[in-house]
């Protein structure tokens, strides 16, 4: 049976003098509720029960890591949703951070106490090399505040734990799927909520006075450049589109390697993972991004080739390989029906904007422009910089430096450059460049030699997703711009994610022999 390691327990009822205290906490916070309800103070009082939950979540860490980690995805997910109706509360953003730091200590914990499994990663020296070299970078003496280092550590490292405990976690199938299926819940409910936005408009899920930092980002609409047809690019629970479209991304390979384990594994949970698919691609297609649209159908193709690939033909399983991909084309083009008959116009606003930007054959195409000649000029635009050999320092072109610049009084950079490997250079130098091709190579080499081994098995639809979404962000996309892996979303299921794919070999074999020993009894019991 397995132990679940914590830190000792603060269950209330084990511990009286625990359960007085707690009574007391809750009777004072009741009293204050209510004054602030008094008051008409609505947004102190959802600060207060905004604290009360993480508080909560820090007991259910502390006693079960395993349970805190959903919890903190939860968070991580929906505190967006929280903080632009608080007018961009910045303590909100920054609590995922500390409740990420709250499970690393329950889970090293355990692991000290050899409660959970552990491994070494085997991208561990280039990790270590890119880590130290920003870390020195901090101390740049051409960077305006040690807070733009701060920032730049805490975006490119401080989820990087979460690879251990994404090993961990699954010390089975079932644990495997008890964490998909908890993961395809979540995305059912905010692509949806995507969607539905995308048809009524920024009212809803949008506060009616919005954030001056964020207003752009919540209201944003595109035209298309010809039909002058209009589309709102939702941002569902999100604070802004792009990071929804950046769920959207992730959620689209989970969701199709999901249902391709499903359909070769077991029954269980198959209309979820599929429903899942159906909503997602929906969304996608109602997000008005072009870089949503053009990520998940490359990806589709990539996927669907790699899973005919990897099918187990020698157990002549392979035709359930089509059956997936059948039957994904299936609920993906019922979805897209349905939108279409229910919502003609909104969906065909949506298809305007993507092929006439998008299509060669039409004379306002954005294609070469955006995929070729826009990263590469911002590319060279990083070499105009007098530092470019050296490097202003760690942070100083990230995402969110606006918010040091204006809540820490530190002087402006004005080093923005919109490509990953020019921000890299601005940052850390062309070596620091170099260093972090290095670091992704030996990632993507690491990931897909593991997915690469679970070929023939019915693990392979997963183990494939997730080496290719980490390839897709740290290679394609980190060259595109970086901001997509300092995006807390993003950064946290990608080391998540391969952490469990460094664990899907061990659950596979697992599994093997567990139904080889059922064989054996089987047998026996028959003899």
């Amino acid at each position: 049976m397995r132990m679940i390691g914590s830190l000792p327990s603060l269950r209330f009822a084990r511990n009286p003098g625990l359960g007085l205290l707690a009574l007391l906490v809750v009777f004072c916070l009741a009293y204050q509720a209510a004054q602030l309800v008094i008051q008409g103070d609505v947004n102190a009082l959802v600060m207060a029960g905004m604290f009360f939950i993480g508080c909560s979540i820090v007991v259910a860490i502390l006693n079960d890591w395993r349970r805190g980690l959903y919890l903190l995805i939860g968070w991580v997910l929906f505190e967006d949703l929280f903080r632009k109706y608080l007018g961009n509360n910045m303590a909100i953003f920054f609590t995922k951070d500390f409740l990420a730091i709250v499970l690393y200590l329950a889970f090293f914990v355990a692991r000290r106490r050899h409660l959970v499994k552990t491994f070494k990663p085997p991208f561990l020296l280039p990790l270590l090399i890119f880590f130290w070299f920003a870390f020195l970078q901090m101390f740049n003496p051409s960077s305006t505040s040690i807070f733009y280092g701060l920032l730049g550590m805490k975006l490119y490292f401080i989820y990087i734990p979460l690879i251990y405990i994404g090993y961990g976690l699954i010390d089975s199938e079932e644990d495997l799927l008890k964490f998909l299926t908890y993961n395809c819940v979540l995305v059912v409910i905010i692509a949806g909520l995507g969607i539905t936005q995308s048809v009524i408009g920024h009212t809803f899920l949008n506060p009616r006075v919005i954030q001056e930092d964020i207003r752009d980002l919540s209201t944003l609409y595109r035209a298309a450049p010809i039909s002058g047809a209009i589309a709102y690019r939702p941002n569902s629970v999100f604070v802004s589109g792009g990071r929804f479209e950046n769920f959207l991304i992730v959620s689209w390979l989970v969701s199709l390697g999901f249902a391709g384990y499903l359909l070769l594994r077991s029954r269980r949970g198959r209309n979820l993972a599929f429903l899942t698919v159906a909503i997602v691609a929906v969304a996608s297609v109602m997000s008005a991004s072009r870089g949503v649209f053009m990520w998940n159908a490359g990806s589709a193709l990539v996927v669907a080739a790699a899973f005919l690939w990897g099918a187990p033909w020698r157990q002549g399983e392979a035709r359930r390989i089509l059956r997936a991909i059948q039957r994904t084309l299936l609920v993906v083009g019922l979805g897209l029906l349905i939108m279409m008959t229910i919502f003609p116009s909104e969906v065909a606003s949506r298809f305007a904007v993507y092929t006439e930007t998008l299509s060669p054959t039409s004379p306002a195409s954005e294609l070469a422009y955006r995929v070729k000649d826009y990263p590469l000029k911002n590319f060279l635009l990083a070499f105009e910089h007098p530092l470019w050999a050296y490097g202003y320092g760690t942070g100083t072109a990230s995402l969110g430096i606006q918010y040091v610049a204006r809540i820490l009084h530190a002087a402006p950079m004005h080093m923005e450059v919109e490509n990953g490997y020019g921000q890299l250079v601005v940052e850390l130098g062309i070596l620091g460049l170099f260093l972090w091709i290095f670091f992704s190579l030996a990632i993507s080499l690491s990931a897909w030699k593991v997915a690469r081994g679970l070929r023939g098995s019915p693990w392979f639809p997963l183990g494939f997703v997730f080496f290719w979404y980490a390839f897709v962000l740290i290679v394609p996309k980190g060259y595109i711009s970086l901001i997509s892996y300092q995006d807390y979303l993003m950064n946290a299921y990608f080391w998540l994610l391969l952490g469990m794919l460094f664990r899907l070999p061990e659950v596979y074999q697992t599994a093997v022999h567990s139904q080889v020993a059922a064989g054996f009894v089987s047998e026996a019991g028959q003899v």
